[in-house]
């Protein structure tokens, strides 16, 4: 492709609106153009890259052993009424009504829809098991599309749906597209992992994330140093640090007239925050209300809290008049220790809460807190669980090195949904002895757009983008200097260009006539991995100025195609 008649629109300078590196970059190389909040139009250099997505996308599901589909973007209303997610999924799912006035949704993801497909053509155990699968485009009404493409309202996604005669087999085929899902990210070129992780709104017994690593990824992810443990920090499990303490100080009343935070408790008595206890007041799951006690320095996780048998889903805080009726005092001094020695609230101590000895805690009376508190003396023993957000340091949870936290961008997750949907939608299927049994369902996604904005924001420099060979919108970028001057270097650029086009490559020429700076930089804003430069001076020396645009400095080679090819194929 010849630049002069390539529709290439870079520019200086940098967005107002564009918050993160991806999507100012994608701006300002001409990749896409804003059209609404969260909707974007692809140019030609953006819509190359996210077609090489799609195509290794595509490439490794038909390797799996998934059949591609095509459903409707518009989903009857019927559907997700039947499934019970109408009335759940809430502001995100874009409702309209025909000329008719009969309901639609523009799908965000398509679970109703392909197990409709399945229940309508699948009969018998011997059409299973079966994976579909679509790339196609989905809509969510997100309340504050932010970063571009990473987080806009359409989006291109890669969406499959398998049916098993057995949990086995679900199992199976949940592996089988792990698996697959670890070869499209390695393909693309990326750094990635695979965490466990909440199943939220789709449901299910199991699932995991597939996240790019990058320090902007809006996802945190809590990995072992020693082992390949990673989830996402809603999911991460977190144990008992220690045995307890034995009890070793009186537990005595202390004004804190002021300080109703654990950080202002422990500044004032000049004690670690790790030896502070907090109540956070909730809805109890049969009424009432549930004290969930938590270390100082920690943090709620209110994934972990809300699928506690004992707690209302969702998570809903008391208020401050359930609060003063239930302890007889306002919120900022709650503890666990009571006046009359039983809990007037029942308390759910996460389990490095229950480990503490000699801690500090609210006194359930205005302007104070107690000091050496310990459970089973001044408080009762506590039923324990996992409420909590992993921090650095903790032990990993497969007993392998300790927790460190990174940051991750969500590109794909994959669900063991059980018979939820089939359950659902009365999907039945004959077994061997003409029974009536549900299926099994897996669910599996791939954030297709995405996946491009994620490479960038892990492949920068402060020049533009660096792109990995696979998904480049050209692998080789042809960059001539002063070939109004120069017949020779001009005749080589074209001989070069012509050769490599010959053998396959996806080569670029600026025949721009642009002076050495300007098509140098818009060289590394658009981000071709290979550039060769051609100039009289080299030529004189029978060589290319060759560099790779994740190289520090370029390198002088012959001045040949073969040369290129090789350094092309290494």
């Amino acid at each position: 492709m010849r630049l002069s008649r390539f529709p290439l629109a870079t520019t200086k300078e940098t967005p107002a609106d564009a918050e993160v590196v991806s999507h100012r970059l994608m701006l300002r190389a001409g990749m896409i153009r804003k059209l609404g909040s969260g909707l974007y139009t692809w140019l030609p250099l953006g819509l190359r890259v996210l077609q090489k997505v799609e195509a290794i996308v595509r490439a490794e599901m038909n390797r799996a052993g998934a059949f591609e589909v095509l459903v409707p973007p518009e989903v009857p209303a019927e559907l997700w009424q039947e499934s019970g997610r109408w009335d759940k999924y809430g502001p995100e799912l874009l409702r309209f009504k025909d000329r008719h006035g009969r309901e639609f949704i523009i799908g965000p993801t398509h679970e109703e829809v392909i197990t409709d497909l399945a229940r309508r053509d699948v009969r018998s155990y011997k059409q299973l098991p079966l994976n579909y699968y679509q790339i196609q485009t989905k809509f969510r009404d997100e309340i504050r599309p932010r970063f571009g493409v990473m987080r806009g309202r359409e989006f291109l996604m890669k969406d499959a749906y398998s049916f098993h005669m057995d949990e086995a087999d679900l199992v199976r085929e949940y592996q089988n597209m792990r698996a697959t899902y670890t070869r499209i990210f390695n393909r693309v070129g990326v750094e990635f992992r695979a965490v466990k992780a909440d199943s939220g709104a789709i449901g299910g017994d199991r699932s995991e994330e597939f996240h790019v690593l990058a320090n902007s990824g809006e996802d945190l992810l809590a990995v072992s140093d020693q082992s390949n443990y990673a989830a996402n920090i809603e999911a991460a499990e977190t144990r008992a640090l220690s045995t307890r303490a034995a009890a070793s100080a009186a537990v005595e009343r202390v004004a804190t007239p002021t300080q109703k935070t654990c950080e202002e408790v422990a500044a004032l008595l000049k004690v670690a925050l790790e030896t502070t206890v907090k109540l956070i007041v909730v809805k109890a799951r049969e009424g009432g209300l549930i004290a969930l006690a938590i270390r100082g320095d920690h943090v709620l996780n209110t994934v972990k809290a809300e699928k506690h048998p004992r707690v209302a889903a969702p998570l809903t805080l008391a208020s401050d008049a359930e609060i003063q009726a239930a302890f007889g005092c306002e919120p900022g001094f709650l503890g666990p220790v009571f006046a009359d020695g039983t809990n007037a609230v029942p308390v759910l101590a996460d389990h490095a809460a229950a480990t503490l000895a000699d801690f500090v805690c609210g006194a359930n009376l205005a302007g104070f807190h107690l000091r050496g508190a310990n459970w089973g003396r001044d408080a009762a023993e506590p039923e324990t669980a996992d409420l909590r957000n992993a921090v650095a340091g903790d032990p990993s949870p497969d007993g392998q090195g300790v927790l460190k936290l990174v940051r991750g961008i969500e590109v794909g997750h994959i669900f063991q949904l059980g018979k939820l949907y089939t359950n659902a939608l009365k999907m039945t299927v004959l077994d061997a002895d003409g029974k009536e049994v549900t299926p099994e369902m897996g669910c599996y996604g791939i954030g297709v757009t995405r996946i491009v904005a994620a490479v960038i924001e892990q492949r920068n420099d402060d020049k533009g983008i660096v792109w990995p060979d696979a998904i480049a919108p050209f692998r080789v970028l042809i960059c001539p200097i002063g070939t109004d001057k120069s017949e020779a270097a001009k005749a080589t650029a074209e001989k070069l260009y012509n050769e490599l086009h010959t053998a396959g490559i996806e080569v670029l020429l600026d025949d721009r006539g642009l002076r050495p700076g300007p098509m140098f930089a818009d060289a590394d804003l658009i981000g071709v991995p290979h550039r060769v430069v051609i100039g009289d001076k080299g030529l004189a020396q029978n060589q290319f100025e060759y560099k790779r645009r994740d190289a520090a400095v370029a390198q002088m080679i012959p001045a040949t195609t073969e040369a290129v090819l090789a350094l092309l194929r290494a």
